[in-house]
C-alpha cells in the first residue's frame, strides 16, 4: 500500500506548491508514521498476557521469570539503566555502527534481497549457537572489506559486488537490540529502558550518516567510505568491550554457583521465579545454574 502511495506521490505531486515530489513523499508518509506512533501509546498494550511463547523465550534467556517490583517504575528502570556501564557502551556502539552503515540511505533494491536472506540465516544461527559477538561484529568486518574493494576500484562490476557485501552488514545490526536484552535481562523495567536508550541514541548515527555522503565527494566517495571503516572499527572495539564484560560476569557466576542458594534472599528469588513460570523449584534452580550471559 505504501509503495502504491509513494508511486502516486512521486508521479503526481512534482512541483505542487513549489515543493519537489520526493519532499512530499517524506512529508506525507512521515506524518502518517508520526500519527500511528502517537496512537500506539493508547492502542498497544504494555504487556501481552497471551504471549505465552514470547514469555517462555524471555524467561529462558534470562534464566528466571521476572516481574517488576513495587518500586520498579519506568523511572526506576531508567535510573538503573543509566547506572549500568553496558548501556552507554551499547548506545555509542549502535550510533557508531549506524553511521558506518549509512549507505542504506542511497542503495537500490537488489542488494537488499541478499541482505534479507543473510539476516534470517544469521539470526537463526545466532539463536542456535547462543553466540552474539561474531554474529554482529563479523558482518561489520564484511562491510569494511566491501569499503576497501570500493575504494580500490571504480569499475562498475567491482563496486556493484561491494554493494551486496555492504548491505549484508545489516545482519549484524538486526541482532544489536537482541544482544542488549541478553546483556541486561532483568528487571523488566531496566531491560525496557536500556533498549530504548540504545535504540534512541543509536539512531543519531542515521542522522549523522545523512551528511557523510556529500555530493562534493562523488563519484568516488572515498571520504565517506573511510568514515564508514573508522566507525565500524570503533563499533567492533566497543562490542569487544561488552563481550569481555559479559565473560567476566559469567566467570563471577561460576564462582558463586556453589553457595548462591545458601543466601535466603537468593532462595526466595528462585521460589518466586518458579511460581511465575509454573515450574518446580528444582527446575528453577537448574535454570538458574545454567544461565550465562550470551556473548
Amino acid at each position: 500500500m505504501l509503495l502504491l502511495m509513494a508511486t502516486g506521490i512521486l508521479s503526481g505531486m512534482q512541483g505542487k506548491r513549489g515543493i519537489t515530489a520526493w519532499r512530499w513523499l517524506f512529508f506525507i508518509e512521515g506524518a502518517i508514521t508520526i500519527v500511528i506512533g502517537i496512537l500506539a501509546i493508547w492502542l498497544f498494550p504494555d504487556y501481552d498476557p497471551n504471549g505465552v511463547l514470547a514469555q517462555a523465550r524471555l524467561s529462558e534467556d534470562a534464566a528466571e521469570a521476572d516481574e517488576d517490583g513495587a518500586n520498579d517504575s519506568a523511572f526506576a528502570g531508567l535510573i538503573m539503566a543509566l547506572k549500568d556501564p553496558k548501556v552507554p557502551i551499547l548506545a555509542v556502539m549502535t550510533c557508531s555502527q549506524l553511521l558506518g552503515l549509512s549507505f542504506v540511505n542511497f542503495f537500490p533494491t537488489p542488494p537488499w534481497i541478499l541482505a534479507a536472506i543473510i539476516c534470517l540465516l544469521n539470526a537463526w544461527h545466532a539463536d542456535k549457537t547462543g553466540e552474539r559477538f561474531f554474529h554482529i561484529a563479523g558482518w561489520w568486518w564484511v562491510v569494511i572489506v566491501a569499503y576497501i574493494i570500493a575504494l580500490s576500484t571504480m569499475a562498475t562490476a567491482g563496486r556493484y559486488v561491494s554493494m551486496f557485501l555492504m548491505a549484508s552488514g545489516y545482519a549484524g545490526f538486526a541482532l544489536t537490540l537482541v544482544w542488549v536484552s541478553n546483556a541486561i535481562p532483568r528487571p523488566p523495567a531496566k531491560t525496557s529502558c536500556s533498549n530504548r536508550i540504545v535504540n534512541g541514541f543509536g539512531n543519531i548515527g542515521n542522522l549523522i550518516g545523512s551528511f557523510a555522503w556529500k555530493v562534493q565527494w562523488s563519484p568516488k566517495y572515498h571520504q565517506s567510505m573511510i568514515i564508514g571503516i573508522a566507525t565500524l572499527a570503533f563499533s567492533s572495539a566497543l562490542a569487544f568491550v561488552i563481550r569481555t564484560m559479559l565473560i567476566r560476569a559469567n566467570r563471577k557466576m561460576d564462582q558463586q554457583d556453589m553457595d548462591a542458594l545458601q543466601n535466603e534472599g537468593d532462595a526466595e528469588r528462585v521460589r518466586e521465579a518458579a511460581r511465575l513460570e509454573g515450574i518446580t523449584v528444582e527446575e528453577a534452580i537448574r535454570r538458574r545454574r545454567g544461565f550465562r550471559y550470551l556473548y
